[in-house]
């Protein structure tokens, strides 16, 4: 009977002993909880001591990603827009988070879900469907929007909760059926008016061009018919010459090679002429020759 007691009391040491080790891991905090109360929170990884009677939570330290459904939203002007949004987050407070949820995730979403969808549609009914939806960056602000979300609730939430809110970001943006086709129309109008001025635009420089290219074109051709009109002066003056030379030495001589080179250019095979037989243009075919 005896032997059976140290049994029995080295068991009770044994699984005593058991109880007060805890082993810590790098991505977890461990609270320790006395009759439901936390004590303290175990942070370093490894092996650590309690008492036997006293309880080990473990929370789960790493980012966390919170990825609902998408969500309708009204813009401003009361146009639906909707948004498929993401949340990262981690417990910073590993005691205030068991203290409001109990160390529950799903719970603690569903928390942090009420309070930054109810800012994310207070900041979204403020702007309009242009700030969300725009081809023109001055006028796009969903980056800005989302980061004043992300800013307003993770203080909000960091004092209720014990969690960080690390980002709030979205991963798909789309137009109700009612307002796509009417952003989509916003948007070829857009377009076309753009096309429309940098026709405008290439149809003014093409009229520049041309309006160069004929002004050259004019300039270039007077040059040349100035230069062809010079040109023209001086031979006809260099033949006057010759033809002067050439009647002052032997004017019968001149003569005949004159009328010689006008009958080339009057006279062919199918030339007809009626002139009087006293013509100076004949004499040459009708005088007799002079010895």
């Amino acid at each position: 009977m005896k032997r059976l007691w140290q049994w029995i009391i080295v068991i009770v040491i044994v699984a005593c002993g058991i109880r007060s080790v805890v082993f810590v891991d790098e991505a977890e905090f461990v609270i320790v909880t006395q009759f439901g109360r936390p004590v303290r929170t175990l942070v370093d990884s490894g092996p650590k001591l309690k008492m036997f009677y006293q309880s080990a939570l473990r929370i789960d330290r790493r980012l966390q990603v919170y990825d609902p459904r998408p969500s309708e939203f009204l813009a401003q002007g009361k146009k639906n827009i909707d948004l498929d949004v993401f949340v990262c987050w981690k417990v910073e407070n590993p005691q205030a988070f068991i203290e409001a949820v109990g160390g529950d995730m799903i719970r603690a979403e569903s928390s942090m879900h009420d309070i930054i969808w109810a800012k994310l549609a207070a900041k979204i009914g403020k702007n309009p469907l242009e700030a969300l939806v725009s081809t023109d960056p001055a006028k796009h602000r969903l980056e800005e929007i989302m980061a004043e979300v992300s800013a307003e609730s993770g203080t909000e939430v960091a004092g209720k909760y014990g969690v960080s809110i690390v980002d709030v970001g979205v991963k798909r943006l789309s137009l109700p059926v009612q307002v796509r086709e009417s952003v989509f129309e916003r948007m070829r109008s857009e377009r076309a008016q753009l096309a429309g001025q940098y026709r405008a635009e290439g149809d003014r420089e093409a009229m520049k061009i041309r309006a160069e290219a004929d002004k050259e074109k004019t300039v270039v051709l007077a040059q040349a018919y100035s230069q062809a009109e010079k040109i023209r002066g001086q031979g006809e003056a260099e033949a006057a010459r010759v033809y002067g030379n050439a009647h002052g030495k032997d004017p019968e001589l001149f003569e005949l090679l004159r009328t010689l080179d006008t009958y080339k250019k009057i006279l062919d095979e199918r030339t007809t002429l009626l002139l009087s037989s006293d013509s100076e243009l004949l004499k040459y075919l009708t005088q007799p020759r002079k010895d």
